[in-house]
């Protein structure tokens, strides 16, 4: 998944999907907390990828990955390409009202677009970018 996207919750919770992200998540998507302030969002695909990597680790390992399926949720969009973004999940990523929405490869992540805006102003620095490309010898 690529690009960002700006979009505000309505006053019920429910978020619009961008069109380019709804072709990827499909209908149905899976919604969790993340190891920032924001929430990570599955296709059913990616999420199974996701739980198969999970159950492959050892027992003790897994226990380690227990936030990610307890806070998860499955998420389906109504007929405008809304999803409600259950409340608990909103409040770990601070989501009031405009959200950021980016596309991360096999998953978007959703953010407050004020927690957003200096994460990405600090990774879209020319030094940034490559010193990111140099730690991974890209």
């Amino acid at each position: 998944m690529t690009g960002e996207y700006q979009h505000s919750l309505d006053s019920k919770g429910r978020l619009f999907i961008p069109a380019r992200l709804r072709d990827e998540l499909g209908e149905t998507f899976y919604l969790t907390v993340s190891d920032e302030r924001c929430l990570w969002a599955y296709s059913a695909e990616s999420w199974q990828a996701f739980v198969d990597k999970v159950r492959s680790m050892p027992y003790v390992d897994r226990k380690k990955m227990r936030p990610f399926f307890a806070c998860a949720a499955k998420c389906d969009l109504d007929a405008q390409g809304r999803a409600l973004l259950p409340q608990a999940l909103r409040d770990f990523a601070g989501l009031t009202k405009n959200v950021t929405v980016v596309g991360c490869d096999d998953h978007a992540e959703l953010w407050d677009s004020d927690t957003w805006r200096p994460v990405h102003d600090g990774e879209t620095t020319p030094e940034y970018i490559a010193s990111i490309m140099k730690e991974l010898n890209f």
